[in-house]
């Protein structure tokens, strides 16, 4: 839980951030609509009620996956065309949409790192993945092993598994989990080994988390913002985004398995 003193600054940094952006004009409360997905989802819904209140602003929240063709995915509802003003996911899933027209150019804003964790449901036996080998042995023995159809299961299912000689024996017990979190899979016993980013693990307290990837096989990935081309409410939304990135906000980002890009200033 962060101290008191901690919350306290916070609280003055957001009013003095939503008094610059009424001061600069936009004096209209505006309604954001923003898509965000997993890996950021749990510091989004920490931080989003207390933008509302210092800003003024709305913010209509929507989730789903950074790549891939699930009907919830961020470039399906892209394709289906739904509007966002903007949109928070992974560098892979952002460099996609930029690419597509979709975001307006030079926009892109990092927020936070991630990484792949693995978990087990609580009491189940802890298999070892602190090394590459033992990672291997572990996906070799496990009778089902579950990951996401966004970005931590591409790199996974397309780079890892190839990489580890595993890709055949993963054929037979992977799981690829479409609009539901891994962990939700492996807490009800459908899977005995989850992977997925760590902050999309961690909140599960029916699940043991078990650890990184080891540093040699990991993939560390930015989860970043970007303001959507044709959005009539780019100057809330960029103001939106710097919030997330903030220094301010960094311990609420870092408690929830992210490694923030702006790091909390000094006591």
């Amino acid at each position: 839980m962060l101290a008191r003193r901690t919350w306290l600054r916070l609280g003055a940094t957001l009013v003095l951030g939503a008094s610059s952006l009424l001061a600069s004009g936009a004096a209209v409360a505006a309604e954001l609509h923003v898509i965000t997905s997993g890996a950021f989802t749990e510091a989004y819904k920490q931080l989003i009620p207390i933008y509302e209140a210092a800003s003024g602003h709305t913010v209509r929240s929507s989730f789903g996956a950074s790549v891939g063709n699930a009907p919830d995915s961020i470039p399906s509802r892209f394709a289906r065309g739904e509007k966002f003003d903007l949109v928070i996911l992974s560098e892979t899933g952002l460099e996609a949409l930029e690419k597509d027209g979709r975001l307006v150019p030079g926009s892109r804003l990092d927020l936070a790192r991630s990484h792949i964790g693995a978990a087990v449901r609580k009491g189940a036996p802890r298999p070892d993945i602190s090394t590459v080998e033992a990672l291997r042995r572990t996906l070799l023995e496990a009778g089902s092993v579950a990951y996401s159809a966004s970005a931590s299961g591409a790199y996974l299912s397309t780079v890892l598994f190839p990489k580890l000689g595993v890709e055949e024996r993963l054929r037979q017990t992977g799981k690829r989990i479409l609009s539901e979190r891994v962990g939700a899979v492996v807490a009800r016993g459908d899977a005995e080994l989850g992977f997925q980013q760590v902050s999309e693990l961690i909140y599960f307290k029916e699940l043991d988390f078990i650890g990184t990837l080891p540093p040699e096989v990991q993939q560390s990935l930015f989860f970043s913002a970007g303001l959507v081309q044709g959005s009539s409410q780019q100057e809330a939304a960029r103001h939106l985004a710097r919030f997330l990135r903030s220094a301010a906000v960094a311990p609420i980002v870092r408690a929830t398995g992210l490694d923030p890009v702006a790091e909390a200033p000094a006591r």
